[in-house]
């Protein structure tokens, strides 16, 4: 089931996510969809995963041919537990890679 929490921004202010609540019983309370407040900010419940990213891109650059472009794309799921993990597609958890090279002009044409 579903969950509402509300995520603090560490510049201020907020964000409400759906979340995946936790299997099993849940409070009456959570029917009507009230919004729980998260015990981690989003910035650092996205944290983990930006890392993440991060050195994925860091592997591609470091490639002896360095591709002139890459682009990186995985889902983000939140848990109710306040945590940002890479979601799942299909039956496997996910990261679609693109990379693009280039070729240079040909200065003798």
């Amino acid at each position: 089931m579903t969950q509402l929490r509300r995520f603090p921004l560490d510049a201020g202010g907020s964000v409400v996510v759906e979340v995946d609540g936790k299997p099993g019983v849940t409070p009456a309370a959570n029917a009507g969809k009230v919004v729980q407040e998260a015990r981690v900010t989003f910035d650092r419940a996205l944290q983990e995963v930006r890392d993440a990213a991060s050195v994925a891109l860091a592997q591609f650059q470091s490639m002896a041919h360095r591709p002139d472009e890459v682009e990186i794309k995985f889902g983000v799921q939140l848990t109710a537990d306040a945590n940002a993990v890479i979601a799942r597609t299909g039956v496997q958890g996910q990261f679609e890679v693109t990379v693009r090279w280039q070729r240079s002009p040909d200065p003798t044409g």
